[in-house]
């Protein structure tokens, strides 16, 4: 887990800048899918190639059956995947950390006054907290997009590579091998509770992110209304309306 250290601790200062499901999608990222991959499915996948077996004895014809079964091994088809899944909240994650760089400087300016027009704070206080409206919010959504389509594009890329269930019969008539080989994989009925539970973390997390979307496409429109509301409420016409009554 040691190599998962730095992506762990930049996804953990998202925590603090994310919605309630965003928290909980992060969790299943830290829990579900990074602590899984690497206390149980590397120790799984560690003999995938050194105990698979052929029925021949051809000098490599092993190691070409393999590569025709697995083009890229699970295991790293899943570490490209959470990296990619993580990339578009670390880009999130540098816009929030500028904005809060570029707001703190805003509020040293207000403390030394210079004469001039200062624009107070918009999206953070004083405590780093950032409030996810405006450039952040349409930031914040593209990034869930992106997340969703890098999910959908693994779990399609999985399928077309090597499928959900793991065969343990192989067969290989590539050269150097004599004929048609048939090998056979180790452990293939614990690989395939492997494959299936990574499958449905990915389809959680799909789920989750298009929730999100729904959830701050709501907040947004609740936040319009109650906006608009109160701006009816402090017009002149409502002001004329309530004297002459």
């Amino acid at each position: 887990m040691g190599e998962w250290g730095f992506l762990a601790s930049l996804l953990d200062k998202v925590q603090s800048h994310s919605t309630v499901i965003g928290k909980v999608w992060l969790s299943v990222l830290f829990v579900f899918r990074i602590m899984i991959l690497g206390a149980g499915a590397e120790k799984v996948w560690g003999d995938e190639q050194s105990k698979m077996i052929c029925n021949t004895k051809q000098p490599g014809c092993k190691n070409v059956c393999y590569d025709h079964a697995f083009p890229i091994s699970h295991i790293r088809f899943w570490v490209l995947q959470i990296i990619f899944v993580s990339t578009p909240t670390l880009i999130y994650l540098g816009h929030v950390m500028h904005v809060i760089h570029k707001e703190n400087k805003l509020r040293e300016a207000m403390r030394t006054p210079t004469g001039g027009v200062v624009k107070s704070p918009k999206y953070s206080d004083e405590k780093g907290q950032v409030k996810i409206k405006g450039d952040l919010l349409g930031n914040y959504m593209t990034s869930i997009f992106f997340r969703i389509l890098l999910e959908m594009a693994f779990i399609v890329g999985q399928y077309y590579l090597y499928g959900f269930i793991m065969d343990p019969r192989i067969e290989c008539s590539r050269k150097p091998c004599p004929f048609t080989v048939e090998c056979y994989m180790s452990r293939p009925t614990e690989k395939t509770i492997f494959i299936i539970f990574m499958l449905v973390m990915s389809c959680v997390s799909v789920l989750l992110n298009v929730v999100e979307i729904f959830y701050l496409a709501c907040s947004r429109s609740a936040r319009r209304k109650a906006k608009v509301g109160a701006l009816a409420l402090r017009s002149p016409m409502n002001g004329d309306r309530y004297t002459k009554a």
